[in-house]
């Protein structure tokens, strides 16, 4: 998929800074599965929890460097541009099909993304408000002309302030939480010892190991987030320090929330929260944070799609003009579709844990192996190919039972 950088929705040629990329960052990140966090600390034990966020947030920054430097081998090639993407290392391993089978993974996981933002703003707003008038899905189509205008910003620079703005919004709002969180601890005397340590339910596990995953979003966009930096050089390090400061938060923000509410900790840790100004305040900050996080989310979807049609309009000889306005069109059409699907949605809690077992492993774990193992082959020492196939079998084992655990219940 080449990118055309005479159409601004496209690609943009504008170069984020080093604190934008900062802000791209946090925001693809962290997103809603932080505050199902809690409830995963309480289904899988504070300790096993802490080391279960830590090794995902490892695993991870891990994986993100082995997509990096398979697409800088190839460019070195020139078997592929410096604005390649997920789905042209797929092309470039296994072909058409390898191609379409990492689109579709990216597609349907950065939808799903997509989609619990959606869930989780309409039910914070219903939660809010508690209009009789007015129920989730409402809220969530009321949602839909502004995610569409916002859609329409065409460059990871230009959404940067946005990115900003929403960390502010989450950073504040789990500030507020955490507060909350140690007061209600304290307040308890801080039970650690009450506080189980590892479940002895086993498949509490797994179905935590995926809330995790699912917590460390936005895996899709590594490639363009490393691209849009002007000093690429200084990206791992950036995501190094950046991955290790938001583990650091996940394991303080899930482990805060178990102590404050044990057994009663809920999928998502505001429910808990007691109806005043505060909480609504963090729900409000939770809820303008993802207003202006969903379009980010959807930029590999967009990517994705716009390139399909990049590809129909110069088979077809079509106008610059006539392809920008199908760019918009499909930016429409895909936030009214996810808006569609987002209010069928079940449960936040197991959704998130399904989400990150499948998808999210595949794309975070599974798939990164094996393009690193594919490109590099025989040039990879032994113990890089020992490392790459443990991810590889575990990421898979993960997967599976990880959707088997979800599915039975926990």
């Amino acid at each position: 998929m080449e990118h055309d950088s005479k159409t601004p929705l496209l690609e943009s040629s504008r170069k984020t800074s080093k604190l934008q990329t900062l802000g791209n960052i946090i925001v693809t990140v962290v997103g809603t599965g932080v505050l199902g966090l809690p409830f995963a600390f309480r289904v899988a034990g504070w300790v096993a929890g802490s080391l279960g966020v830590a090794i995902v947030g490892v695993s991870t920054y891990y994986c993100m460097l082995l997509l990096v430097c398979c697409r800088d081998k190839l460019a070195s090639e020139k078997a592929l541009g410096e604005g390649g993407t997920y789905g042209d290392l797929g092309y470039r391993s296994f072909g058409t099909l390898g191609r379409i089978l990492t689109e579709f993974i990216i597609l349907v996981a950065q939808c799903a993304g997509s989609i619990a933002y959606l869930v989780f703003i309409g039910q914070n707003l219903d939660s809010i408000f508690q209009s009789k008038e007015f129920s989730v899905t409402s809220y969530i189509f009321m949602l839909v002309p502004v995610e569409i205008g916002l859609s329409w910003i065409g460059s990871l620079s230009a959404l940067a302030p946005f990115s900003i703005f929403a960390d502010v919004c989450n950073v504040l709002a789990m500030g507020i939480v955490v507060k909350e969180d140690v007061q209600q601890a304290l307040g308890d005397g801080f039970p650690l010892g009450q506080r189980t340590a590892i479940t002895s339910n086993i498949r509490g596990l797994p179905f935590a190991a995926g809330m995790a995953v699912f917590c460390f979003e936005g895996f899709g966009m590594t490639l363009a987030l490393e691209n849009s930096m002007q000093d690429r050089s200084k990206f791992p390090k950036l995501l190094a320090q950046t991955f290790s400061g938001i583990t650091l938060v996940y394991i303080l923000f899930g482990l805060c929330g178990y102590m404050a509410f044990g057994e009663e900790t809920k999928d998502i840790v505001t429910l808990n929260l007691p109806r005043n100004w505060s909480s609504l305040t963090v729900q409000v900050g939770l809820c303008l944070g993802l207003v202006f996080t969903f379009p980010i989310m959807l930029h590999p979807v967009n990517e994705i799609v716009e390139g399909k049609l990049k590809h129909v309009c110069r088979n077809n000889n079509d106008s610059t003009s006539l392809g920008n306005i199908s760019i918009y069109v499909s930016r429409a059409i895909v936030v009214v579709l996810l808006a569609f699907i987002a209010s069928f949605v079940p449960e936040f809690g197991v959704f998130a844990s399904f989400v990150g077992s499948t998808l999210c492993a595949m794309l975070s774990f599974v798939l990164p192996a094996i393009f690193h193992l594919k490109i590099f082959g025989s040039s990879l020492r032994i113990w890089q190919k020992a490392l790459d196939f443990f991810v590889l079998i575990c990421g898979l084992l993960f997967a599976v039972y990880g959707t088997y655990s979800t599915v039975v219940g926990v």
